[in-house]
């Protein structure tokens, strides 16, 4: 259960945090006038706030100060009026955020899923499942938790600081000099902790990628960990990563208490520091008593946004590293898409499937896997690859659905090449068994006829009965309406190939590519499902790749592999007369009485 870094896997170089936010304006700007009535609303609720110890002073130094109870009507009434507005603003607010911030996440999990089913199949071996999931549900939701919260409000509060602080220097220079000076050492400490506090930010993020792919490495593989006594190893590995997540969380709160600690300290010493000059400023009149007021009132209106200003800038520092860690995954080119001009393949599809000097290597690989491959594949005919393990058999195989793309030669379908063809169109007349089945957390139904939803219960039965998988799902107790659970594992590895195998005869396609679909098969059923493709491939093209002898059989025609190479070509009988090393591959010596 080794851990993948996408990062360490030669990706660009990812985007600054300030850069990465900034790309999200085209996924932000269709709820922009709802997001800027939010900030407005907050804006408002500012105003209000700042607005009301300027009243103050105006009753200390005005009505108060004169006795006047009548002249206290109006301020009263204005304060009441301003914390009316007050409340409303917050109440709007909310009201507005709620639903842009939530349609933009719906929105942007809907292409980052979209993105992700698009990478070529390359890609996915660079990311870990975990790092996935993380990018594609918690960046997200950190990213609309911005927008509807973090964002505007440190935006209003970084405002609202500004704003008073002018307002001080405004109402009176020497009191507002002195708040200048008690906001230095919080704006010192937050240039010094920003870096560090954005990487810890970041190592939190990419762990809990990490420990969401332990988790569901551990769940799929619960049955392996088991048989071989291993779940107390990955205990261990999931304990090391909590201890490591936690050890972090503590350093990002460790910095996060120095910050609030600065900040909740400015607005007291400020106090302190106003109410000591004003016991010399106010008698000898440089201000009133008044204006020392509405300056305390302002400045401990400060204190929530000083040290709100300490949890904000934490998120910003997790919203901004969910933007890179977004366009990390958004930013991997789709390699394999539709061409510019597709063509179309002449009706009636025969299926010819012709490889020219077909070449294959992994970015990363020195080495290619394939080289200078040649084959033709009539309307109808089976050909079975047949080769010692890693000689490139599968590899050949992906080729044709375009889950991977030739880097050399080319293949092409009815003479026309595959990469010209719409993905749609091309995977239309194409179906896939793989060796390793994949069945997802739905009924048999629904997994046999993936990708043709509109089969009719007769078409998936036959499909069933083809692949000798109709007594089993009988026995199920809802039938072909039972949920398999998740990956199929209710079922044994011999039922799993069975549907997968239905799966892929369903509808008759034109082309079958069948990697090794029977490995997990008893002898008794192999040969009944033998028995039944025989029969029911007799008009479709088939890419059959073997480990067995029996397998082999089955097939018109055999390609050994070797080295990436095609080798021979001959019939299974031609070959293990002719080819030292199909029959090492058949393992003939020990079969020989068998075939």
């Amino acid at each position: 259960m080794s851990v993948l870094c996408a990062k360490n896997k030669g990706m660009t170089e990812p985007p600054s945090g300030s850069a990465a936010l900034r790309r999200l304006w085209p996924d932000v700007r269709p709820y922009a006038g709802r997001i800027g009535l939010a900030l407005g609303l907050i804006l408002l609720s500012v105003v209000t706030s700042i607005a009301i110890p300027l009243i103050v002073k105006h009753v200390v130094d005005g009505p108060i100060s004169r006795a006047d109870a009548r002249g206290l009507l109006w301020p009263v009434v204005i304060v009441s009026l301003l914390g009316l507005v007050d409340s409303g603003a917050i109440w709007g607010r909310r009201r507005v955020s709620a639903r842009p911030s939530a349609e933009l996440e719906t929105s942007m999990r809907a292409k980052v899923f979209s993105h992700a089913q698009r990478l070529a199949i390359g890609e996915h071996a660079v990311w870990d499942s975990g790092q996935l999931l993380s990018r594609g549900v918690e960046d997200l939701r950190e990213l609309r938790r911005f927008v509807a919260f973090f964002g505007p409000f440190f935006i209003v509060n970084t405002v609202a600081i500004i704003a008073v602080t002018v307002t001080m220097l405004v109402l009176c220079w020497p009191l507002g000099v002195i708040l200048v000076l008690c906001e230095i050492p919080m704006l010192v400490t937050t240039s010094k902790l920003e870096r560090a506090w954005s990487q810890v930010s970041r190592q939190v993020q990419d762990l809990v990628g990490d420990i969401t792919t332990t988790v569901e490495e551990s769940v799929l593989g619960i049955r392996v960990l088991k048989a071989f006594g291993a779940g107390p190893d990955s205990i261990a590995q999931y304990n090391a990563q909590a201890d490591e997540l936690r050890a972090l969380q503590l350093r990002e709160n460790r910095l996060q208490a120095s910050l609030w600690m600065v900040s909740g300290a400015t607005p007291v010493l400020a106090v302190t520091a106003m109410l000591l000059v004003s016991g010399w400023g106010v008698p000898h009149g440089h201000w009133t008593l008044g204006t020392l007021v509405a300056a305390i009132s302002l400045v401990m209106y400060l204190n929530w946004p000083l040290t709100s200003i300490s949890l904000l800038l934490g998120d910003l520092f997790n919203t901004t590293n969910a933007a890179v860690r977004h366009w990390e995954l958004m930013d991997r080119p789709i390699t394999i898409a539709d061409p510019a001009s597709p063509r179309e393949l002449a009706e009636p599809v025969r299926g010819e499937l012709v490889f020219e000097n077909v070449g294959f290597r992994y970015p990363d690989s020195a080495a290619p896997v394939l080289a200078d491959v040649s084959l033709r594949i009539e309307p109808g005919e089976i050909l079975a690859l047949v080769g010692p393990t890693g000689s490139g058999k599968s590899t050949l195989a992906n080729l044709v659905p375009r889950l991977l793309d030739a880097t050399s030669g080319r293949i092409t379908l009815d003479g026309v090449d595959i990469r010209e063809l719409r993905l749609s169109d091309l995977r239309a007349q194409i179906a896939v068994a793989f060796e390793e089945p994949v069945l997802f957390s739905a009924s048999v139904r629904e997994n046999v006829a993936l990708g043709q939803p509109e089969a009719t219960d007769q078409e998936v039965a036959d499909a069933l009965e083809l692949a000798a998988a109709t007594e089993f799902v009988a026995k199920l107790p809802w039938g072909d309406r039972t949920r398999v659970g998740e990956q199929g594992l209710s079922l044994s590895g011999g039922q799993r190939q069975r549907l997968a195998l239905a799966r892929a005869v369903l509808g008759q396609p034109k082309v079958l590519v069948l990697d090794d679909p029977l490995s997990a098969l008893d002898v008794d059923t192999e040969a009944q499902v033998q028995a039944k493709l025989r029969k029911a491939l007799s008009g479709t093209t088939t890419l059959l790749v073997a480990h067995r002898p029996s397998t082999a059989a089955l097939a018109d025609r055999v390609a050994l592999v070797w080295d990436g190479r095609i080798e021979a070509v001959g019939s299974h009988e031609d070959l293990l007369a002719s080819s030292e090393h199909y029959r090492h591959v058949m393992g003939a010596v020990a079969e020989e009485t068998h075939v």
